[in-house]
């Protein structure tokens, strides 16, 4: 089984130091992302501040209310993680999450991708952290190494969901896929996007969004495939690609052509969450110092 397909990597960056959090202090880590992502605009097709985009069954206040109900979450899993729990292990944590989730949002599924990635993620730099020998490795390649195998065995126990589907028709890894490989989109493509346009002194929200239009015109977005096909996907990598050679938020018109990119996908229904997910992790391993 492949990762998610990444087109073009972008080169990577150099990494800051590690940062040892607390299991406390991952959480509000975790959340500071989940916050940053759902605070940007414009995010074409996606929830804003400002309207839901391609979604009918959640709003901006679903996110902030979601957010809530998981927080202390990663603090849990960050514990299991230092102690060195299996995937099993770290598994009933996630579900008892998702629930807090869907009953906050009234069953809609506003992060459930997060509660997995960043999960995975904060588990992660929890052993890195009780494991001193490994300050160096990459949260990612941790994730890969403790839990990689047991994630791609756990798809065909795994209930029935629009990216098994996916999978099914179209050979698109998706979350799972992307965590058992270690994160490639993560640190291969918004990582170094997201480093390079701080780097240039662009304001954060403005990074975020460069950073998820970067991961839209590479990833093969399980999310896009499910709600238009490979023809949809095709058409948002391609207006992502061409934003970027236009200069991308660098640009200052970006906003007004990525407002103009929302109002078709909106049109067409298309919404890219699966590199929205990716948005908040590539935040929280930049708050991490990784690679």
């Amino acid at each position: 089984m492949q990762a998610m397909q990444i087109n073009a990597p972008l080169t990577p960056s150099r990494p800051d130091t590690a940062v040892s959090l607390s299991p406390a202090a991952l959480d509000a880590a975790c959340c500071a992302a989940l916050k940053h992502e759902a605070d940007a605009w414009p995010k074409p097709g996606l929830v804003t501040p400002v309207d839901s985009g391609s979604h009918r069954d959640m709003n901006y206040a679903s996110f902030v209310d979601s957010i809530a109900a998981v927080r202390g979450y990663f603090a849990e899993v960050a514990e299991a993680g230092a102690r060195g729990a299996t995937y099993a292990e770290l598994q009933p944590i996630a579900i008892a999450a998702e629930t807090r989730m869907l009953a906050a949002t009234y069953g809609a599924n506003t992060h459930r991708g997060a509660i997995f990635n960043l999960g995975l993620l904060a588990a992660a730099a929890a052993w890195r952290q009780a494991n001193p020998a490994h300050g160096r490795a990459r949260c990612g390649d941790l994730v890969a190494r403790l839990w990689g195998p047991a994630i791609l065995a756990s798809r065909s126990a795994a209930p029935s969901s629009h990216g098994q589907a996916v999978w099914a028709q179209f050979s698109a890894g998706g979350a799972r896929a992307q965590a058992a490989g270690g994160f490639p989109a993560v640190y291969r493509v918004g990582l170094p996007a997201l480093r390079a346009l701080l780097a240039d002194g662009i304001d954060e929200e403005a990074a975020l969004i460069g950073t998820l239009m970067a991961l839209m015109a590479r990833l093969d977005d399980t999310n896009l495939l499910w709600r238009g096909g490979a023809a949809g996907l095709a058409d948002v990598q391609s207006a992502a690609h061409a934003f970027e050679r236009d200069g991308g938020v660098r640009h200052p018109a970006w906003r007004d052509r990525l407002t103009h990119m929302h109002s078709w996908m909106v049109q067409r229904h298309l919404s890219p969450g699966g590199s929205a997910d990716l948005v908040a992790a590539v935040w929280l391993v930049h708050q991490l110092g990784d690679a």
